[in-house]
């Protein structure tokens, strides 16, 4: 056994994760506008985050003594992150701000507005937003609200102030109703356009609301609660293990909390006062930051100014293999197709279903969903399919997280049209991507496949960077049926091509390094190169640095969490930029055979143990190619590329090369061919 080796806590290496968004948001080389996206994706990320790594610290507190000094450890390491993250995002917020009035876009609020200005955003606000408020006088309810999670509300101090004195105040709470309108409100005058958040709409109408109550004196700081988002299920054998996820959603909103937000500058007598309605104590997470919270709403901020301020997403390319007027089963019957989203369109996946769906030839279809688009057309070629007499089975997850309730509500949807529904068992997820046609062509049925490293989502498709194969390989297509024969049937089946967690695939990864061992030990070409979203399984971890101490080289390209420390042998980077990187792909030198590998699942112990995943393997010499140009590509970047967990956190990785910016080489390589 290799000697035991540092390994990064998992939650400190998400935070230096989403450190890597918040430098897209201050590296003045992006778009402005695009700047103001990070900052909305680092706050989405980060709420996120409390619901679900925050929450699980502090329910592991009450286990007992040692875990609890453990978690509370972890807990200081994470406070003391966020607070230094949130002191820099308001840095870059102010920067950007400054710099947006030179193209003559000024992001304002209540107290900046002249008076033609107030009259502007007045009779919005009472055309618009009053109608959508509802206040809670804080003095006089009898049981405190129960605030919702990641909503806005803006907590009020008013008071009548006399000429020489000023009672009392008293307390009360609005929510924005940023559910029903935009967080932002935009008017132009002449040259210029404004920008007004709806938190300070309200503030700038304060009077208009309370003056009536004598109030003369009002003063509003907003406020945010964000709470666990772990789901405890029912243990009720009259319930179907939807019905009781359906309660597990429901009870979420009631959730503990584990963040509380406040203005920095917020009066010391309201926040005493919410802080005990809260049962917030002195060590739970309160944080004091800006006026603004719910950043999240930033990364739908409206498209001002000219398109040097806008990057749009390049446009989405027909892949030159694909005729739109031809049969795409005849395509693939012929040779294998990949598709490498953004830089192809999402439609040939789309087609592919379509096709099946009106195609007199076609028997039955099979999909796994984790999650789709909200007006998906992918759910609607399943429809038609089943409306056009094929056998339709739908495999929908309905424990992928934060999309539980929409995936129930398309589980309905598609039994009410006569489909097959199947999903998960409690503790086992599918995240497999897999979709599988049978035709019947010369007395037999022929099998086609789409094998994806992401969802089938036409939304995503445009921002996600993800691998999706299109095969008719009967090596691949046998083993995806036997994936859902597996699924129906909830047995275990061995694979030959196919990696399938989670009873295959982890000793399948340790075998390949195995192997990679034996290779460098006996002088021969070795190496091992993973792009992935996430590494943190110990058992692969531990064998990776067994692997480098022989002499494997070893590049992991790894956009968020990983919890190995880089050494000798072991490079590791991150490519943080406009799209998400979110493709798995694995490659084994093989002793110069090279086993190339498409895959759903990271290296985490999640998606080793306790998912259902699918590698597939990559045997079409084209597509090989493709794929070790994109790999080459990455390695090449030194431009949005950074070293991960090395002495200085997020390095750029820099070279004196000329400036090599891997996505943007990428689109030029497809257009090119």
């Amino acid at each position: 056994m290799p000697h035991k080796k540092i390994i990064i806590e998992r939650d400190i290496s998400w935070l230096h994760f989403n450190e890597r968004v918040l430098q897209e948001a201050a590296d003045e080389k992006v778009p402005l506008l695009m700047r103001l996206k990070f900052l909305g994706i680092f706050s989405n990320n980060l709420d996120e985050f409390f619901r679900v790594r925050v929450a699980t610290h502090q329910r592991l507190m009450g286990l007992n003594r040692e875990t609890a000094i453990t978690q509370r450890k972890i807990l200081k390491q994470i406070h003391q992150n966020v607070v230094a993250q949130q002191q820099h995002f308001e840095e870059i917020y102010a920067q950007i701000l400054t710099q947006l009035k030179a193209y003559q876009i000024h992001i304002v609020n209540e107290k900046e507005l002249t008076t033609e200005q107030g009259e502007i955003v007045r009779a919005y606000f009472h055309d618009t937003v009053r109608p959508l408020l509802v206040p809670l006088m804080l003095d006089q309810i009898v049981e405190f609200p129960a605030l919702k999670d990641g909503c806005i509300y803006l907590a009020l101090c008013l008071a009548e102030r006399k000429k020489n004195s000023i009672e009392k105040p008293h307390f009360a709470l609005i929510e924005l109703p940023t559910e029903k309108l935009s967080r932002f409100f935009v008017f132009k005058q002449e040259d210029n356009t404004f920008v007004i958040l709806l938190d300070d709409v309200v503030r700038y109408c304060l009077n208009d609301i309370f003056a009536i109550f004598g109030y003369n004196d009002c003063r509003a700081y907003t406020v945010k609660v964000t709470k666990d988002a772990e789901m405890d299920l029912d243990v009720d054998v009259s319930k179907s293990f939807m019905e009781l996820i359906a309660l597990g959603v429901k009870k979420r909103k009631f959730g503990n909390m584990v963040r509380f937000i406040y203005d920095q500058e917020i009066d010391a007598n309201l926040l005493t006062f919410l802080l005990k309605k809260l049962r917030i104590k002195k060590t739970d997470n309160h944080i004091a930051a800006g006026r603004y919270h719910n950043f999240k709403d930033f990364m739908g901020f409206p498209s001002v100014g000219s398109a040097a301020l806008n990057k749009r997403p390049d446009t989405p390319m027909l892949h030159p293999a694909i005729d739109p007027k031809q049969s795409l089963f005849k395509l693939i019957r012929k040779k294998d197709v990949m598709l490498h989203f953004p830089y192809h369109s999402f439609h040939p996946v789309i087609d592919f279903l379509r096709e099946a769906a009106i195609d007199p030839k076609v028997l039955f279809i099979k999909i796994t969903i984790y999650r789709v688009a909200k007006q998906s057309n992918i759910i609607n070629a399943l429809i038609n399919a089943r409306k056009n007499g094929k056998q339709v089975t739908a495999t929908i997850e309905i424990q992928a997280r934060f999309d539980e309730e929409a995936n129930i509500e398309w589980v309905k949807s598609l039994q009410e049209n006569g489909i097959t529904v199947l999903h998960g068992q409690q503790g086992i997820k599918i995240h497999s991507k897999l979709i599988l046609v049978g035709r019947r062509e010369n007395n037999k049925t022929v099998l086609y496949a789409n094998v994806s490293t992401g969802n089938f989502h036409e939304g995503t498709a445009r921002t996600y960077s993800d691998d999706s194969l299109l095969t008719a390989d009967p090596q691949i297509t046998r083993e995806v049926a036997k994936v859902f024969d597996m699924i129906e049937r909830k047995e275990y089946y061995s694979f030959k091509h196919l990696l399938v967690s989670p009873h295959q695939m982890l000793n399948k990864i340790l075998t390949f390094i195995d192997t990679e061992i034996r290779n460098a030990r006996a002088n021969k070409t070795a190496y091992i190169i993973a792009k992935l979203n996430s590494l943190n399984d110990e058992e692969v971890i531990q064998k990776l640095y067994e692997a480098a101490k022989a002499g494997v080289k070893i590049t992991l390209i790894i956009r968020g969490i990983c919890t190995l420390v880089p050494q000798e042998n072991i490079e590791i980077f991150s490519i943080v930029d406009k799209y998400l990187e979110h493709s798995r792909v694995y490659v084994f030198a093989d002793g110069g055979k090279e086993r190339i590998y498409i895959a759903s699942a990271d290296w985490m112990e999640r998606n080793l143990h306790r998912r259902i995943e699918v590698a597939c393997p990559i045997y079409d010499t084209q597509i090989r190619n493709e794929i070790k140009t994109m790999l080459a590509y990455q390695q090449k970047d030194n431009t949005k590329s950074r070293l991960i967990n090395a002495p200085e956190v997020n390095a750029y990785k820099i070279d004196d090369q000329a400036p090599f910016r891997y996505q943007n080489k990428m689109y030029d390589y497809f257009k090119n061919k």
